[in-house]
């Protein structure tokens, strides 16, 4: 997936590469996880207003993927650049601001231009190409909310988590009592005109053993790679996690059982679905780490361009908490990630398919 553009701009352009021919493929099926990702959606995320419709310029053909890459084209209909100029000298904290003048002498202050984590919305459509081409050979990718702030969910089996328990509220959170305190906690926050950070957890079902290589592009790696590279993300783990450090060896190795005629499983799942890099054929669980919102109505220090020390206030729209729209965008990443694993294990080298 290649992306461009940049959130005060015309739009966004998106080339998703190396999609087989002859899945079928349709705007209707980019909506539904792009309407999950859109601003808007609920007094929890930014108000900012966009229909977030794409246009399919190639590689689809009659209705199917034709085997050369995928254009979409997203236009922008809401930026509103003049929300920004009175801090297009400013340092915004927490934001690549000061990194990119770093790097590149040069930055589109307008909401973060390529840091904006609107560019997100080519990834989502991306993925929901990937969650299409791995529904078709059994794997199921789903995220939910698991902590806002200081309030935690309680998810006993995460395998057992619907859609529909996901979508029932507005945070995301399959726990029902837990989400009504992570929606008051955020509307809290966002009354006093700050922000708050949390986890979501990811869950793909059906992934085959094998998946991933030994040492390099090990899946947990990639995995890892692809949702730091999310806006926001602070830290990746997956199974026990950071959990396994409190533990010993007897209480976190997973005991082999046989499932069936036809494969070996564990009792347990604590190593999350992969073990030396590979997939294990277990249910894979990850969860992301995702900081405040950076932006903030409200006075911080920075300095200027020029070193000069000032405050700063971020007007415009920005959401009080990024998980509710960061689990489509988690799912998103996922996906492509198992998706390029799974078509490197199928694809032959050569025609005797060593």
């Amino acid at each position: 997936m290649t992306t461009a553009g940049v959130s005060h701009g015309p739009g966004y352009m998106c080339i998703i590469d190396g999609c087989p021919p002859g899945l079928p493929l349709a705007i209707d099926d980019l909506m539904p996880d792009l309407r999950r990702r859109r601003p808007g959606q609920s007094l929890l995320t930014t108000q900012r207003q966009e229909d977030d419709i794409p246009e399919i310029w190639s590689g689809v053909f009659e209705g199917v993927t034709d085997g050369t890459p995928i254009g979409l084209l997203f236009r922008n209909q809401d930026h509103r650049e003049q929300d920004y100029d009175s801090i297009r000298d400013k340092y915004r904290p927490g934001h690549a601001d000061w990194t990119f003048d770093a790097k590149f002498g040069i930055r589109d202050y307008r909401g973060g231009g390529r840091s904006s984590a609107r560019e997100t919305i080519c990834r989502v459509a991306a993925g929901a190409v990937a969650k299409k081409l791995l529904a078709s050979q059994g794997i199921r990718i789903l995220g939910y909310v698991i902590q806002v702030g200081d309030v935690v969910a309680t998810i006993t089996d995460p395998t057992m988590v619907t859609p529909e328990q996901v979508e029932s509220t507005p945070v995301r959170c399959p726990d029902v009592a837990a989400a009504e305190r992570m929606i008051e906690l955020i509307d809290e926050v966002r009354r006093e005109r700050d922000s708050i950070g949390g986890v979501c957890e990811m869950v793909a079902v059906g992934v085959p053993p094998g998946l991933g290589e030994p040492v390099f592009d090990k899946l947990k790696a990639d995995l890892a790679k692809a949702i730091l590279s999310l806006p926001a993300v602070v830290g990746f783990e997956y199974g026990s996690g950071f959990a396994a450090a409190r533990s010993r060896g007897s209480q976190n190795n997973d005991a082999f059982v046989p499932k069936d005629p036809w494969r070996i499983g564990t009792s347990t799942n604590r190593h999350g679905g992969m073990l030396g890099g590979i997939s294990s054929g277990e249910p894979i669980v990850c969860r992301a780490a995702v900081k405040p919102t950076s932006s903030l109505p409200r006075p911080q220090q920075t300095v200027t361009s020029s070193g000069e020390s000032t405050e700063i206030v971020t007007t415009g729209r920005h959401d009080p908490c990024l998980l509710p729209r960061f689990v489509p965008m988690a799912e998103a990443m996922m996906a492509l990630t198992l998706a390029d694993h799974w078509l490197r294990r199928i694809t032959p080298v050569g025609k005797s398919g060593k």
